[in-house]
């Protein structure tokens, strides 16, 4: 069901399309798609296949993830008509609470509008109690049925290139050929291995360990200790890149970020000072984990994401490194979802208008590993961490426009802004002067200190 003009590979009505990964970037890639078919008047036909339901609770419906959006991300959607009904946010975040080794100081948003949402990606940790609320993977699927999407809940055995298209078969022996396959895997390596036979050049992303653990909390306390503030930390302590806690109802979701982290590193964070100080006294952080996971995310780029009918997409392709992978979906998946209908299938055409969108990414991301290169020089520091915590205390005095280094933090720790955007406003004058006004200050004080 495919039509050939040129050089192109070209959809039309009737045509058979797989997204294989029901995840927020399977998700976007159908709804997109079938979007721009109906503005395009071609009628298509997709099926979603996703081994999971994330409307239940535990590991069987969790897709491993933080469960941070951005207001910038959500305003986005919101203009797409993709709307985060309420039932889905778990806690509004209103301020960031930065913890160092010496203090902390609270960073409110930049602007009144700017928030955040936490929220979970399947119902809940096991044993949670629901009340109503629903799993943010679960209502994009949901989106993409209302708009004509069929749901399929099985598991990708195999996938086999045929003169016309590409063949299917599922675990439940279901066996179809379509038109156009698109891998929204995640960083799956079973599944990887299957695209491999189809799209023989894909060389998939490079991986690093992290770690999430939810933390049963009553929600009161959480109120109390927590509030609507989502708490980061940059502490010396080995491979660990970036830490938060983030309230979600009854809830407390720990995410570590970096290299390699194991239980090991884990349990170091969660025994250092500044971190229990977050918790009420007394309170045994060990034995009221409910659930954790030591899940791979992308720190490098995938190569030759596509073929002809194939093409790979969210963190299966590129994401932002550390930092909005949902974020990152919504882009691969709208760049492919345009590129399908109104430019072509072939391997030329994704070459042409999807490649681009994913260099960008990664050049991006080359931007945020020098700024978390300086962000580790800056750990292990307790000069460098005491002058940056001076400004943004002082900062905090002043109105939100003249806040820089509270804003530039806030869009470091959320994703809300492009890395290269970070990097350029760091580089202003006055802010480069503050830091090494307020670095002579603290070296003074540790003289001082030391006579």
């Amino acid at each position: 069901m495919i039509a050939t003009n040129t050089n192109k590979v070209l959809l039309k009505d009737g045509s058979n399309i797989v997204v294989i990964g029901g995840g927020p970037s399977g998700s976007f890639f159908s709804y997109f798609a079938l979007k721009y078919a109906e503005k395009r008047g071609l009628e298509i036909n997709i099926d979603i296949i996703e081994a999971k339901n994330f409307n239940c609770l535990g590991p069987a419906g969790c897709n491993n993830c933080g469960g941070i959006v951005s207001e910038s991300l959500i305003q986005m959607l919101s203009a797409e008509g993709i709307i985060l009904p309420s039932e889905v946010i778990r806690k509004g975040i209103e301020t960031y609470t930065l913890h160092l080794e010496q203090d902390r100081a609270v960073i409110e948003a930049p602007i009144d509008e700017q928030r955040i949402a936490s929220m979970f990606r399947g119902l809940g940790p096991s044993g949670c109690a629901p009340n109503g609320l629903k799993s943010f993977d679960d209502h994009l699927l949901e989106l993409c049925i209302s708009k004509g999407a069929n749901v399929i809940l099985d598991r990708v055995v195999e996938l086999e290139r045929k003169k016309d298209g590409i063949l299917v078969k599922t675990k439940s022996n279901i066996k179809k050929e379509y038109d156009l396959v698109v891998g929204a895997v995640g960083l799956n390596q079973e599944a990887f291995r299957l695209f491999h036979k189809i799209c023989p050049a894909f060389v998939h992303p490079k991986t690093t360990r992290t770690h999430i653990c939810e933390i049963k909390m009553d929600s009161g306390l959480i109120n109390e200790y927590f509030g609507n503030s989502m708490h980061v930390f940059l502490l010396n302590l080995p491979n660990i890149e970036f830490g938060a806690l983030i309230p979600k109802a009854n809830y407390v979701t720990l995410v570590l970020l970096g290299k390699d982290i194991d239980k090991k590193i884990a349990g170091k964070f969660l025994n250092s000072d500044p971190v229990k100080k977050c918790f009420p006294p007394k309170f045994d952080l060990e034995s009221n984990i409910s659930c954790r996971c030591y899940p791979h995310i992308n720190i490098k780029g995938s190569k030759s994401a596509y073929d002809n009918r194939v093409v790979l997409i969210g963190d299966s392709s590129t994401s932002k490194l550390y930092k909005n992978g949902i974020g990152a979906a919504y882009i691969t998946a709208k760049s492919v979802a345009h590129t399908a209908i109104f430019q072509g299938i072939s391997k030329e055409n994704f070459k042409k208008y999807f490649q681009p969108v994913c260099n960008n990414l990664e050049f991006d991301n080359s931007i945020g590993k020098f700024i978390f290169m300086v962000t580790s020089i800056i750990q292990k520091s307790a000069v460098l961490k005491s002058s940056m915590l001076q400004v943004v205390i002082d900062e905090q005095q002043n109105e939100r426009h003249r806040r820089k280094m509270s804003s530039i933090l806030w869009d470091t720790f959320t994703g809300s802004a492009p890395y290269k955007d970070i990097f350029w406003r760091f580089l202003n004058p006055r802010i480069l002067f503050t830091l090494i006004w307020n670095t002579m200050l603290a070296i003074q004080r540790s003289i001082k200190n030391k006579i």
